[in-house]
């Protein structure tokens, strides 16, 4: 199979549906033979039946986090090339074609930028925009030499070979930052493309808890 579509998921039946349907349409609409795969880490909610209904794949991941729901639905894919992301309608599975396009050019991790296109009014905290995510990505930049703008963006591309090879082992939001740190340490050909960032569009707060998390970051970054 030539790509999967990984989304990672915790009580999403607000908003997963639409998740899958963008997905199956960017699939179909560009004749890629490709699956849409759901790392469930607990759902108690209808997300697994809504899955299934709507023909994606689930993969029941018991142990709890962030991290580990990618790196399982990694682990599980069928896919050559990966692309992850988030199930709260914040970014667009319609509009993969550039990402899936880099890793068909060989690029082995693929960055969705969510800070040089627009950007939908209250999808990003101020502080998230203009101190969080800078100030991660500058640190990351300065001390590793990666040259990715946004650090913390979920939408993301790669090839599932390669970033196994990586041995990441972060459960929480901080495997994001893992990845970029041990692409670069293992020399993977890396790059960023402009995306939309839409609002997300459930009904309840998001896991994020930014300060928490923050620190999670950090630490990685100071650790590497």
């Amino acid at each position: 199979m030539d790509l999967t579509l990984l989304i990672p998921c915790l009580n999403e039946e607000k908003t997963l549906g639409q998740v899958i349907q963008e997905a199956k349409q960017f699939l179909e609409e560009n004749q890629i033979d490709g699956e849409v795969l759901i790392a469930d880490n607990g759902s108690t909610d209808k997300s697994v039946k809504i899955a299934d209904n709507l023909g994606a794949r689930v993969v029941e991941v018991k142990k709890k986090g962030y991290g580990s729901a990618l790196r399982e639905g990694t682990k599980e894919a069928k896919g050559k090339f990966v692309i992850m992301g988030d199930a709260d309608m914040s970014y667009d599975f319609y509009h993969l074609k550039e990402i899936y396009d880099k890793l068909t050019e060989g690029y082995e991790l693929v960055i969705g930028n969510r800070l040089n296109k627009n950007i939908e009014k209250g999808a990003m905290p101020f502080l998230h925009r203009y101190v969080g995510t800078p100030v991660i990505s500058f640190i990351g930049n300065v001390k590793y030499g990666i040259g990715i703008q946004d650090f913390n963006s979920g939408l993301r591309g790669y090839q599932k070979d390669k970033l196994q090879a990586l041995n990441l082992s972060y459960d929480g939001m901080e495997y994001a930052t893992e990845m970029l740190i041990q692409a670069k340490k293992k020399n993977l050909k890396m790059t960023e493309v402009d995306i939309a960032f839409r609002k997300d569009k459930r009904d309840r707060k998001p896991h994020l808890r930014p300060f928490r998390d923050g620190a999670r970051h950090l630490k990685v970054l100071m650790k590497g």
